[in-house]
């Protein structure tokens, strides 16, 4: 249909007199939510997508996590709504629960005096509850792809008021299978509307999808050739698997983090590894994707606010959740791909602050660290004592070590 590539935005500095949100000139019951929430100054993508999503033109953002991208989309479609109506006006997809809810209510803040209504709708919950909602009136929609087609196919919501269609965390929903369905999706939305996709890497699925779907896209790119953020400090420790429990709590006691993520690659291992820290520290809870969404809410919530201080878990909390308070992320099992690791460390150092991320590696996983570093820019830096030059086959693995290195700290 559209067959033109993406412009790039040039990414000039804002000048002195430009501070603030006021340089958006937002609605002022915005402005006054956001002074309440305490956002001072708009991240670099805020300070280059919000004008283009303003004038009312496709755009593709790629940035990392932790940037701000949900109060991108959030402040200029919560300014942009009419009260006056109660149609859906803008539909955001995004791949999981967890991530939609945290969506809903920064919209809700957000649009808070100006009285938006944001919801959000995902498997797990009673639909009936939720189209009840619905007919109540809804204004700002968040969605995970397969309960909005189910709300579709029974015809239980109205889109044709839909003016502006947002994609959050798309390379996620396409590396999850989710292309046909938002083919569909957005096949579905009779009437001319704006796209905003966002993303933290461009695979060739999500050109396609641009291709196929979006008006001329600006695009604005603060991801290439750019290093892990600076206030992240990479490390690694070399042990066996058969240690990794036993390296796990003790880097634990020894660089007692204000709170951490421990990321595992399967839902037996998160459960496995949060018994094992359970026995040797107070705090520790898990969180994974066969959980209840009731279970699943109350945990995400008890770390947020700080009652949980470790949390086992799968790549479910890799993406888009925003707990301010992780000063470490420690990962059990490094993943094959270094985009994952990216998102797994993006869990910590938001905002600039400090945040330290400890991987452990073992003999197997050797191959693995070199991919990673090279994604991220950065030289290895261990932890206690390195792998040799020439890995230990695997009928061969090393006794653990006490690292030699005290482990760094996150301010």
């Amino acid at each position: 249909m559209h067959q033109e590539e993406p412009k790039e935005e040039s990414l000039a500095e804002p000048t002195q007199a430009e501070s603030g949100f006021t340089r958006f000139n937002l609605d002022p019951l915005i402005l006054k939510a956001l002074e309440k929430m305490n956002f001072k100054e708009p991240s670099p993508i805020q300070v280059h997508a919000i004008p283009l999503i303003q004038k009312n033109q496709d755009l593709i953002a790629l940035s990392q996590t932790g940037s701000g991208k949900t109060a991108t989309c959030a402040i200029p479609i919560c300014n942009r709504v009419d009260t006056a109506r109660t149609a859906i006006q803008a539909l955001i997809i995004v791949p999981t629960r967890e991530l939609a809810l945290q969506y809903a209510t920064e919209a809700q803040k957000i649009g808070k005096y100006k009285n938006v209504k944001a919801f959000a709708i995902f498997g797990g919950e009673d639909p009936s509850l939720q189209q009840s909602k619905l007919k109540h009136g809804v204004q700002v929609l968040v969605a995970t792809p397969g309960r909005l087609i189910d709300f579709i196919y029974s015809r239980q919501i109205d889109l044709s008021d839909v003016e502006t269609l947002i994609l959050d965390e798309a390379d996620e929903m396409l590396s999850m299978g989710f292309y046909d369905d938002l083919d569909f999706i957005i096949q579905c939305l009779v009437h001319s509307h704006q796209t905003l996709l966002f993303s933290a890497t461009m695979p060739a699925a999500i050109r396609r999808l641009a291709k196929h779907h979006m008006k001329d896209p600006q695009e604005v790119n603060l991801i290439a050739d750019q290093a892990s953020p600076k206030q992240i400090d990479h490390r690694f420790v070399y042990c066996s698997a058969h240690h990794r429990d036993q390296e796990l709590a003790y880097l634990i006691k020894e660089m007692q983090p204000t709170q951490a993520i421990i990321f595992c690659h399967s839902r037996f291992q998160v459960e496995k590894v949060c018994r094992a820290l359970q026995s040797k520290l107070d705090g520790v809870d898990f969180l994974h994707a066969g959980l209840g969404q009731d279970i699943r809410t109350i945990v995400t919530n008890k770390f947020r606010s700080g009652k949980i201080r470790f949390l086992v878990a799968t790549d479910v909390v890799a993406r888009g959740l925003d707990f301010s308070r992780v000063s470490h992320v420690f990962i059990y099992q490094l993943p094959h791909d270094p985009d994952v690791y990216v998102h797994r460390s993006g869990r910590t150092g938001r905002y600039d602050k400090a945040g330290v991320v400890v991987s452990l590696v073992t003999p197997k996983e050797l191959t693995f660290v070199t991919t990673i570093l090279k994604q991220i820019k950065q030289e290895a830096a261990w932890i206690g004592t390195p792998p040799p030059e020439k890995p230990a086959s695997s009928s061969k693995r090393p006794f653990r070590r006490k690292p030699t290195n005290k482990p760094p700290q996150a301010s």
